[in-house]
């Protein structure tokens, strides 16, 4: 088997452009569906905005290897952490039990796509070298035990990056989040059809409410993506953000960045009253999904979140033919909205073998718990009994 060199990236913009969107799942019409967060575009955004950097406690390292040309054939998108914020699979609990044994957890790796819920590949590999991903696999175990820090943490992952992971001693986490499958609708009615008569009677009557006080939607993409309409959803994501987290993580900066970088991979729903607009939702258009990421308001309305983002969002998706819309992290509310429950997977090293040990009877326990809770809500979904789900 050839051996790559590695090589440690700390700062994306080193690597051109064309070399990174090679990896899989990096430019569209390749071997996997495009996923724009993996795209040199959507991480060179959020490193060169000053969002996803060292003073933010987010360290890049991805770990590269590189084939006797030089040139990059294969990397995890890695990141060295001093805290736990920002990932949406908690790790809280572990950090807190090995610190109080007198570890040190922090810092730690953390393989991931930051500030985004959203599963896609994560062991990147250019011309289908999935030979390459064992070796990958290794690499991060390797710097993690060199380095001497506690641990690395591959998540929002798919199942084929997971069964190499597993396959390498990592420890396999599941968490759960709701996703509409487009079964090939014609219309949100076509989708609405297949609902119990008094889901879709509700969700009817949830959309004309959304609606009533004189409030319209817009679909904002490519060129619509001016700076003044940065500028107020910016403004949307401030107010939102540092109430629900305190302190909002993307910088004004990052969306000039990704406007100028990926225009036609970014959809805005925007919803405006009396000439101006009041609230709005950011979504990423993939190859095959649309990724809903967050979402702010200036204005209180009933029932206007859902139409924004979930409502809006299923018709985007049925108008351009997407498969699915990944709707964020969380959410037991969009199951009524015709989301249905989804298993999302993460990968664990920890080196400490106590701490691991106490970690994979956790685990084991969890993934119980999840598949449980994905069957019963799976059973109350909205559709009609007796209805094939997708």
């Amino acid at each position: 088997m050839t051996e790559f060199k590695r090589r440690i990236v700390e700062k994306i913009s080193s690597v051109p452009k064309t070399e990174w969107d090679r990896l899989n799942g990096a430019e569209r019409g390749g071997h996997i569906p495009y996923n724009p967060f993996v795209s040199h575009a959507y991480l060179s955004a959020l490193e060169d905005s000053g969002s996803a950097v060292s003073r933010a406690g987010w360290q890049p390292r991805h770990i590269a290897l590189e084939d006797e040309n030089g040139r990059i054939a294969a990397v995890v998108p890695c990141y060295g952490k001093s805290h736990s914020q920002g990932e949406y699979v908690f790790d809280h609990a572990w950090a807190d039990a090995y610190e109080r044994a007198g570890g040190r957890y922090y810092p730690k790796f953390q393989c991931t796509v930051p500030f985004t819920p959203a599963s896609g590949p994560r062991l990147l590999v250019a011309d289908g070298r999935t030979d390459l991903k064992g070796q990958l696999s290794r690499a991060l175990r390797e710097e993690t035990d060199r380095l001497g820090i506690s641990s690395a943490h591959v998540t929002f992952l798919q199942e084929d990056d997971l069964a190499v992971l597993e396959g390498d001693g990592y420890l396999h986490r599941t968490d759960q989040q709701f996703h509409f499958l487009n079964k090939g609708y014609a219309s949100h009615e076509d989708f609405l059809a297949e609902l119990s008569s008094s889901k879709r009677k509700n969700l009817r009557k949830e959309r004309r409410s959304a609606l009533e006080n004189g409030l319209s939607i817009d679909w904002l993409t490519g060129r619509d993506l001016t700076e003044d309409i940065w500028d107020q959803f910016f403004a949307f994501y401030m107010d939102t953000g540092s109430r629900k987290w305190g302190r909002p993580y993307l910088t004004r900066e990052f969306y000039s960045l990704i406007g100028e970088r990926m225009p036609d991979d970014i959809l805005l729903v925007m919803a405006k009253r009396e000439g101006r607009y009041v609230a709005g939702a950011i979504n990423f258009i993939g190859e095959d999904a649309l990724y809903g990421r967050h979402w702010g308001c200036i204005e209180d309305h009933p029932f206007l979140h859902f139409e924004v983002c979930y409502h809006q969002a299923i018709d985007f998706a049925i108008a351009r033919k997407l498969d699915r819309v990944e709707a964020g992290a969380q959410g037991e509310h969009k199951l009524a909205r015709g989301y249905l429950p989804v298993t999302t997977h993460s990968a664990h090293y920890i080196a400490h073998q106590g701490l691991r040990n106490a970690v994979a009877d956790y685990l084991e326990r969890e993934r119980e718990a999840i598949a449980e809770t994905g069957e019963y809500l799976s059973e109350h979904s909205p559709f009609r009994k007796g209805e094939e789900q997708p």
